[in-house]
């Protein structure tokens, strides 16, 4: 009797052990991430080194990631799928006018969340297409002038150690990117989280915009969102500092909507 009690606990314990294993590898995804990037150009390697690095991310948390490479599929029913819309080096042009609807709506209404990477602030007219205002005003009603060609390394300086995004982030870190430039520093619409010092350029470079802002959010939409300048160099994903930064946006931005302040600061 005692011989078959002990066969019968140890089926009922392989059983629950493949039932358990089961649920496991079905267990429903924590969210569903878009991410857009451009096919090419100069920030294709930065791209390439992105997708394997949320790759791993996505499986090692739990959550799916889907990529696409131009805007074409962008609207308010394509965007409902998803939690966290990531923009990795795609330009703010050119968009389909659906897609700049679908997309302005999911901002605004806070929809899902949003991180960009580098090239989201090349705001201006390119290629013909003119400079997308609401964009503009989303993050921060800047103007792209110029860049560093060839970057050059930079101490950042966290301004907002609090903010969630920012845990784990040392007071100041020096990386390398090709800096952009605007018209104006967009502090003035926007919360920043760290900054750049320019007296620290590495090799010194006389591209300068004074107050220079580089991780920063806009508190004025529902989305949670996040810009990071850095977004040009593969190996940025070489360094713990810009993996963590990284790996905080992404779980902060799918959080529940952040409460807006003043809403006619992003230009309808």
């Amino acid at each position: 009797m005692k011989k078959h009690l002990i066969s019968l606990t140890l089926y009922l314990f392989f059983i629950c052990s493949i039932h358990s294993a089961i649920a496991q590898t079905t267990q429903k995804p924590r969210f569903k991430a878009i991410a857009i990037a451009e096919i090419g150009g100069g920030h294709a390697l930065f791209d390439v080194a992105a997708k394997v690095w949320l790759n791993k991310l996505a499986a090692d948390s739990n959550f799916t990631i889907d990529y696409i490479s131009d805007t074409k599929s962008i609207n308010k029913d394509f965007l409902k799928q998803y939690q966290l819309f990531i923009q990795l080096d795609y330009p703010p042009y050119p968009w389909e006018k659906d897609a700049q609807d679908a997309f302005e709506d999911y901002i605004k209404n806070g929809r899902g969340g949003w991180i960009g990477f580098h090239h989201p602030t090349l705001l201006g007219v390119f290629d013909g297409y003119p400079m997308w205002q609401w964009y503009s005003g989303f993050m921060g009603d800047i103007e792209f002038k110029r860049h560093i060609p060839g970057g050059t390394a930079a101490k950042l300086t966290v301004e907002d150690s609090a903010n969630p995004v920012m845990k784990g982030i040392p007071v100041s870190f020096t990386t390398k990117d090709e800096w952009y430039i605007y018209n104006k520093s967009p502090r003035e619409n926007v919360h920043v989280l760290a900054s750049i010092d320019e007296t620290s350029y590495n090799p010194p470079k006389d591209v300068k915009m004074g107050d220079h802002p580089v991780i920063w959010t806009n508190e004025h939409v529902k989305a949670k969102n996040i810009y990071i300048a850095m977004g040009h160099f593969p190996e940025l994903f070489d360094d713990g500092n810009y993996t963590t930064l990284v790996r905080n946006a992404i779980f902060w931005a799918i959080r529940k909507n952040q409460e807006v302040k003043i809403q006619d600061k992003v230009r309808e």
